[in-house]
């Protein structure tokens, strides 16, 4: 574990570093830890919770039908604007410029454009963010009424929003186009369900996806009977996570740091869990799941990259679990990425794709390197690629391969 333990602190380094101009941060100790370990050990081990994607994402009675596509890498979320109406202080950018329909650095200036995009690349499920969505209305509508022209009819489709211009016209037009689910963010309206309760009826599957803000924890606690009754079926929380850009807001409360690949407030996962926890106690017929960081951080990405790869390298005979290219050699590997990206933006030595509403550039990147010492590393490396460890390697290299190689994982000890 002597590589694991330099990577982690390393992030340790990394994060105090960024945030050096905030000394006052509290950033968890090795002492604090332990009795943080413990209480998420026991929220964690309740009977009736589950875990998925590589114990990453645990939840009570289930998932919505866009989360496991999202697990599974098949999901593509569409920014309809960078611009939001609301002032949440947990949000991690500024959202306040309208931009072009984006999605992973892709931009998408026509419906059509993006629908083509989704059924060429065999995404499973589509959403629409911001930014919030209902700013441009009918941009949301023209963009879900080409994704459900174009692509697949079984995909499945969703909105995020904060609700603010929400109102039953709205949500009979989304009806109209099919659209499965919308997932509010209540944070944003002081945690009023009346905006909810306009779409009960109307939408399929109704969702509050919010950060577990730890202030709020026994108020939503007691809102879960109420939106049982306003058709919630599930609770997705997310886990507050410390930028550049809410520092100032997040700087005077009470929170305590996890220096991760993104600082993270310890106190917003246990939230999670214990909401979770007293769900499963009282058995209540709503779905609550921990949408965790390490479960966004490794598994979305890793999903999207083995999507494109499929496609844009159906010659690579090898993709490691983490969606890298793997290529071998008699000395070592080298994990090359594949990259997407509009045409006026090349990649070194791109090729292009021409499809009938855009064109884009693509090519590899190759990410690293690991040369091998001696034969024994020769034979480990080897026996890692054939089959995932049950312990992190010790050796630096044989991390390294480690690391491209598999998806770590479990929540992370604190």
């Amino acid at each position: 574990m002597d590589a694991y333990y330099s990577y982690l602190n390393h992030l340790l380094s990394k994060n105090k570093k960024e945030y050096a101009a905030y000394p006052d941060l509290n950033w968890l100790n090795p002492y604090a830890a332990q009795d943080f370990q413990e209480i998420r050990n026991e929220l964690l081990n309740t009977p009736g919770q589950t875990t998925l994607f590589k114990q990453t994402k645990p939840y009570y009675k289930q998932l919505s039908d866009g989360c496991r596509i999202c697990g599974a890498g098949l999901w593509s979320c569409l920014f309809i604007t960078g611009k939001c109406n609301a002032n949440c202080f947990y949000c991690p950018t500024s959202q306040n410029a309208d931009e072009l329909p984006s999605s992973q650095g892709l931009t998408f200036p026509t419906p059509e454009s993006y629908a083509e995009y989704i059924k060429h690349f065999g995404f499973k499920g589509v959403s629409f963010s911001g930014g919030e969505p209902l700013l441009y209305a009918q941009r949301v509508y023209d963009y879900l009424e080409a994704v459900r022209k174009f692509a697949p009819d079984d995909i499945y489709t969703w909105m995020y929003t904060n609700g603010i211009l929400a109102s039953p016209e709205v949500f009979q037009k989304l009806a109209s186009q099919n659209l499965n689910e919308v997932r509010f963010d209540i944070g944003a309206i002081n945690y009023n369900l009346d905006k909810i309760k306009m779409a009960k009826g109307l939408i399929k599957n109704l969702t509050v996806e919010i950060p577990a803000v730890p202030e709020e924890k026994e108020r939503l606690i007691k809102l879960l009977p109420q939106m049982i009754d306003a058709g919630v079926s599930n609770l997705n929380l997310h886990q507050l996570r410390l930028t550049p850009y809410n520092v100032e807001k997040f700087k005077n409360r009470p929170y305590t740091y996890i220096p991760a690949e993104k600082p993270l407030v310890l106190e917003s996962e246990l939230a999670a869990l214990e909401i979770m926890h007293y769900a499963d106690k009282q058995q209540l017929p709503i779905g609550v799941n921990y949408c965790s960081f390490f479960f966004k951080n490794r598994f979305q990405s890793a999903g999207f990259r083995k999507q494109i790869s499929k496609l844009l390298f159906p010659e690579q005979p090898t993709l490691s679990q983490r969606g890298y290219i793997r290529k071998q050699n008699p000395d070592g590997i080298e994990y090359h990425i594949a990259r997407l990206t509009d045409e006026n933006n090349p990649s070194k030595n791109a090729q292009l794709l021409s499809l009938n509403h855009k064109k884009y550039a693509f090519g590899s990147e190759r990410l690293t390197k690991i040369e091998f010492s001696n034969e024994f590393i020769t034979s480990a490396a080897q026996e890692l690629l054939a089959n995932e460890p049950e312990q992190i390697p010790e050796d630096s290299s044989l991390f390294e391969v480690w690391k491209h190689e598999w998806i770590e994982p479990g929540l992370r000890n604190y």
